[in-house]
């Protein structure tokens, strides 16, 4: 007798579709209605739509330079004269938990001056930065849970210290919908994938894919601008852009019919009809809004050259065309980290220095930057004291630092010229004000006009939020 090929294993999906006469697929495809509602909007028939928000917006972008690598406070933003003072002695009482082993406390190399009317003290390693800081608030009692990377990383991009939690960026694009069909709505910039983490810190995870970051590395030092370097495969050398049309049109509507024959709304192949569809559109954009030696010879020399200088350029134009989020890292890895040696911030903050303060002027002096709320710090800070572990060649640096570090923001809204809360006298722990990854996140959706609490997504039985079930919103920091 001959063989009978064995019968493949149903999907959870078609076999709501087959069982009980597909009255199961009926109330998933309900359940799946029911989301976009959970979120306080309604459904709209395209994603990229843009939606009402809870409540009138202060901003209407995020641009988030993102320092990855850990920046020290104390020799940034958050100056401590009781370094200077006690350097070279243990800390009075309990050291807080960092990773690894430290000694005596030590002061910073690097002197502190005031700037600007708001008289607000800066290392001399940013002085553009401090010629910008009347627009800027500097939070000094930022804290999170965990003083390692991949954990800080995942809570400052998605709220949790595990992966499996949509980003940030995500849960905007969710929330509000973009309002350029021809670009992605979140967009992340960085020479190649930052640190040990990855996509993770730009994923949908559970929102439907079409939410998640579109990762363009930017690393092109050719002064000719070349798309197809930047953007591989933006351009089909194959089909022209009306046979192009034709061909999306057909593959749209057999994905289509197939959905409909199964009575299932299907989020995956939504996304990626949609995704198609972007790709289509930014053929058009895309080169142009990404090409920045369009620039002007004077808006270029004012972002200077460089990955940080291209990123930030590419960020203003970006938002300008209705891009919802633009994340800049750094570099690749963990540049800030400098566990042997803290003078080489000296060179990781020139690189980003002028870039930071020509984005905020050019924001400004185009009106942009009252509706682009610009955050700049990484995933936690530096303890004030030396780390003398065996794993560094040079003992000039600082471990990693959870409990209080710096975070600024600008723009979108937000009090500039002010600081906000602050560590303890030596800059270790945060004592006044002290504002958690929660509280951020809070705040960068209520200046956006959503309220934290009802931004969420049913999935595996609970409804989820980007703030989890805490967070508050800053609202001292608000205009």
């Amino acid at each position: 007798m001959r063989h009978q090929p064995s019968a493949q294993p149903l999907t959870r999906r078609q076999a709501l579709c087959r069982m009980g006469g597909g009255f199961g697929m009926v109330s998933f495809a309900s359940l799946i209605g029911q989301q976009l509602a959970s979120a306080g909007v309604s459904q709209p028939d395209n994603p990229w739509m843009i939606r009402d928000p809870h409540f009138k917006p202060k901003a209407k972008s995020v641009i988030f330079l993102f320092m990855n690598g850990g920046m020290s406070q104390v020799d940034t933003f958050d100056p401590k004269p009781m370094l200077e003072k006690y350097d070279g002695k243990p800390l009075p009482g309990p050291i807080p938990q960092h990773e690894r082993k430290t000694g005596g406390l030590m002061k910073s190399p690097f002197s502190f001056k005031k700037y600007g009317q708001s008289g607000i003290e800066v290392s001399e390693i940013f002085p553009q930065v401090g010629s910008v800081i009347d627009d800027i608030c500097v939070i000094r009692s930022m804290h999170t849970e965990i003083p390692n990377h991949e954990p800080a990383l995942l809570m400052m991009n998605s709220g949790a210290n595990q992966p499996g939690r949509p980003s940030m960026g995500s849960w905007l694009t969710y929330g509000l919908g973009q309002s350029n069909k021809n670009l992605p709505a979140f967009v992340v910039l960085c020479p190649e994938v930052p640190t040990t983490v990855g996509p993770p810190l730009w994923n949908s995870a559970f929102l439907p894919p079409t939410y998640q970051g579109t990762y363009i590395s930017d690393n092109v030092h050719d002064k000719e601008f070349d798309a197809e370097k930047l953007i591989p495969n933006i351009h089909n050398a194959k089909f022209d852009p009306v046979q192009q049309r034709k061909e999306l049109d057909l593959v749209e509507t057999l994905d289509k019919v197939a959905m409909d024959q199964s009575r299932a709304h299907d989020p995956q192949l939504e996304a990626t009809i949609d995704s198609m569809e972007v790709a289509y559109r930014m053929q058009t954009e895309a080169p142009d809004v990404f090409n920045v030696t369009k620039e002007s010879e004077a808006v270029q020399k004012l972002y200077g050259e460089g990955s940080t200088a291209r990123g930030c350029l590419t960020a203003a134009r970006l938002v300008e065309r209705g891009v919802r989020m633009v994340q800049v890292y750094y570099g690749n890895g963990q540049p800030w980290d400098n566990h042997d040696d803290i003078l080489i911030h000296r060179k990781l903050a020139h690189d980003v220095d002028g870039p930071i303060a020509a984005l905020l002027a050019d924001l400004k002096a185009t009106g942009l930057l009252k509706e682009t709320l610009v955050i700049i710090g990484g995933e936690f800070g530096r303890t004030p004291v030396l780390e003398v572990s065996g794993l560094v060649k040079v003992q000039n640096g600082r471990d990693h630092n959870s409990h209080g570090f710096s975070t600024l923001l600008a723009g979108g809204g937000v009090k500039g010229g002010t600081t906000y809360g602050n560590t303890d006298e030596f800059g270790f722990k945060a004592v006044e004000n002290p504002v958690h990854i929660h509280d951020l996140h809070a705040t960068v959706l209520h200046a956006l006009g959503m309220d934290h609490t009802r931004l969420t997504y049913r999935y595996s039985g609970r409804d989820f939020r980007l703030t989890d079930v805490a967070g508050n919103v800053v609202h001292d920091i608000l205009a």
